[in-house]
């Protein structure tokens, strides 16, 4: 699985922004896809996580303004932060779990850089 990241950038305090990812490959297998970010020192954490079911999980952290959600395909996962604040600032990636055959695999993005800043 290949995965290409879109929609970072620099936002003012308050702003928002959409973060976009592309999956190909054997996109059949999907099992989640999410976010993660690091921020500068800090360990990568979770941000959101939306499993082939339809279940999302948020971090506390964005959890009541931010949205994950995927296409019809399952094959593109979107990240909508609104309020962003300057914590926020980190790089974010893509992340895509498969499961085929009782084997699980992880998947990374390359990274896409958020920073907020006025």
């Amino acid at each position: 699985v290949q995965l290409v990241e879109s929609g970072g950038g620099l936002v003012q305090p308050g702003g928002s922004l959409t973060l976009s990812c592309a999956a190909s490959g054997s996109t059949e297998s999907i099992n989640a896809m999410g976010w993660y970010r690091q921020a500068p020192g800090k360990e990568r954490d979770l941000v959101a996580v939306i499993t082939s079911g339809g279940n999302r999980i948020y971090a506390d952290s964005v959890k009541g303004r931010s949205t994950i959600s995927t296409n019809n395909a399952k094959n593109a996962v979107n990240l909508q932060m609104n309020s962003l604040k300057p914590d926020d600032t980190a790089v974010y990636y893509c992340n895509v779990v498969t499961k085929s055959w009782g084997t699980r695999s992880e998947y990374w993005g390359q990274g896409t850089q958020v920073t907020v800043s006025s």
